[in-house]
């Protein structure tokens, strides 16, 4: 079956906009805090990294989902699917786990930009098993977040013996509304506490591929308020870890359901009780009340987590519609149809076909373009001291503003084309021959994930947007006119496509923001109009940058590389002509738009 080896990558596409188009290799490669990666040596990392994915991890991407997924015994225990032990075991024997890791704590010292690419490809070649290694960034964060004590208790341990690692906020009464979490927490002494309550739709909440997990739980202390300000943080590991690092008791974190799903079957979305049967211990987190805020260290990871999976679906399903349309024969050319002798031809020759693979490709293009963009400013956070430091204030606020766009966007709009995928291959793709109808399937829940999609509208509108009066959403408005004033005239059609449709999503901030003095609901009932449209600005904006950078290459480049920049200038310019003129209509929408759906009588329905 195709499917055994279904992974397409495209690291010469990563490998363009890391060093051709970011130029990191000499803003931040072998520069404080990066010393230890130069070009080199990143390129050879993810190469080799590629290498092990695609022996290990791709083989097990169909037959984990037709075996049924992981399996749950009702006692607690969750067992992997056949080649998942495999898999994780070829991963951290590789140590390939260093590029999530610091230095300091034997990591390759990779910066962002690195680590999200390598993770494009994890999320590509199985993504059910990408999520079993959170334990690596939950090391990071208990790292940062965790008293010296928590730290020395911990950290080494989650780093040596591979422990998993959750994020544990949903409740069956409380889904996206996190503040209305009932989960109790009981001081007994010091930062030890008692949990009890239940959690839902926990990713990995048990799996046998490790001698533990740690589950990073919010939580509210007793007397503590109602929303998410009295939420706190703790660490509750699956087995209870003494002070001196070693494992004790079976902790009452238990799972006692785990979801049938129409997708990511591989992954165990799991239902875990708390302290019912058994005292569920835990640690507060720093041994300070700030849940909230510390979790979206993990919120916000996940969300371009979940954005950059999705991209990584449709750049493989792309690749591989395209790989069976240079193949596959039907039909005559339909500027010959009328010939009966006219032989058959690839479909790939059909217009249609063509449309719809472009659209593909310069999606999946243009997501990733924004994707490592936005990396690229987390590089430079780094580089400015870190979250939350005075230094990288600005830039912090523009990564917190792109989170959505990747992640809600890339979501649904990925959702979207890979139909178009499927319809490439016809009947065909329909059927398990062929990744597609698992790609759809699997890739389906990243627009519930971490937030729906309205929700990650209402976020950028009302959190992104508003809290420095569009300070931030200005400045990027303002780089994507300076990019499409200097653009060449070679790209005169980008230029003016960017000139319209900047104007376009000014017209729709400033229309939105006279509705909101009638109501509020105007934004609920835009919210995703507006993510969109701004999104839709966003990637034409990187797709023009990158084409530039191609059309300067183009003149000396030949063999692969100049077919790959004539692809390059196709996909902007298909976008600029098909995709950038819609935000007109949007605009035209929002402006025209009414309540009369608020006002309907809830009867009339």
């Amino acid at each position: 079956m195709t499917t055994v080896q279904h992974y397409k990558p495209n690291l010469r596409d990563v490998f363009f906009n890391l060093f051709e188009v970011l130029g990191i290799q000499s803003s931040v490669l072998g520069k404080a805090p990066f010393e230890a990666m130069d070009e080199a040596t990143a390129r050879q990392s993810l190469e080799g990294f590629l290498e092990v994915l695609q022996a290990k991890w791709t083989p097990t991407f169909a037959s984990a989902d037709l075996e049924g997924g992981a399996h749950f015994d009702g006692k607690g225990n969750v067992t992997l699917p056949k080649g998942f032990k495999e898999a994780l075991a070829a991963y951290y024997d590789g140590g390939w786990n260093a590029f999530e890791l610091p230095e300091r704590l034997g990591g390759f010292g990779a910066p962002p930009t690195i680590r999200w690419a390598a993770f494009e490809m994890m999320a590509g070649s199985n993504p059910a098993i990408c999520f079993y290694v959170l334990g690596c960034f939950m090391t990071t964060i208990v790292d940062a977040l965790g008293t010296e004590a928590q730290k020395q208790r911990y950290v080494q341990n989650m780093v040596d013996k591979h422990w998993g690692g959750t994020m544990v906020l949903t409740e069956p009464g409380a889904g996206s509304d996190v503040g209305a979490g009932t989960t109790k927490a009981t001081h007994v002494k010091d930062d030890e506490y008692l949990l009890e309550g239940v959690k839902r739709f926990i990713t990995n909440g048990d799996f046998d591929g490790t001698e533990n997990i740690v589950h990073i739980v919010l939580a509210r202390p007793e007397g503590k308020g109602p929303g998410t300000k009295g939420l706190s943080c703790f660490i509750v590991p699956k087995f209870w870890v003494e002070e001196d690092g070693s494992l004790g008791a079976r902790n009452g974190a238990v799972v006692t359901k785990v979801e049938h799903k129409m997708g990511i079957r591989g992954s165990a979305t799991c239902e875990l009780t708390l302290g019912d049967g058994a005292p569920c211990r835990a640690l507060l987190l720093g041994g300070v009340h700030d849940g909230i805020a510390q979790m979206f260290h993990v919120i916000e990871y996940a969300r371009m987590g979940v954005g950059t999976k999705s991209m990584a679906t449709l750049s493989t399903a792309y690749l591989n519609a395209l790989e069976y349309t240079r193949v596959r024969k039907q039909g005559p050319d339909l500027a010959k149809q009328t010939d009966k002798a006219a032989p058959r031809v690839e479909i790939l020759r059909h217009p249609d076909v063509r449309r719809m693979l472009m659209l593909q490709k310069s999606f999946a293009e243009g997501l990733r373009a924004v994707a490592l963009w936005t990396a690229h400013i987390q590089d430079q956070v780094v580089q400015q001291g870190g979250h939350g430091t005075e230094g990288a204030k600005h830039l912090d606020r523009l990564n917190d503003f792109m989170l959505p766009l990747i992640k809600g966007y890339g979501s649904e709009k990925v959702y979207e084309l890979l139909s178009l995928s499927l319809q490439c291959f016809g009947g065909s793709g329909y059927c398990q021959d062929y990744p597609i109808e698992q790609y759809i399937r699997d890739q389906k829940i990243d627009s519930l994930y971490e937030g729906t999609t309205a929700i990650q509208a209402l976020d950028l509108f009302f959190r992104k947007i508003g809290r420095d009066q569009g300070a931030t959403l200005q400045g990027l408005l303002g780089q994507i006119k300076a990019t499409a004033e200097a653009l060449p005239a070679a790209l005169t059609i980008e230029k003016a496509a960017l000139a319209k449709a900047l104007g376009d999503v000014q017209g729709i901030m400033a229309a939105m923001l006279g509705k909101l003095g009638e109501s509020v609901y105007h934004v609920g009932l835009h919210g995703n109009r507006i993510l969109f449209s701004l999104a839709e600005l966003v990637i034409g904006w990187r797709l023009a940058v990158a084409a530039q950078v191609a059309n300067d290459k183009l003149a000396t480049a030949v063999g692969d590389d100049k077919a790959f920049y004539e692809g390059k200038l196709a996909s902007s310019r298909f976008y600029a002509q098909q995709v950038l003129p819609q935000l007109t209509l949007s605009r035209q929408l929002i402006e025209q738009s009414d309540l009369a759906l608020m006002e309907l009588s809830d009867d009339a329905w």
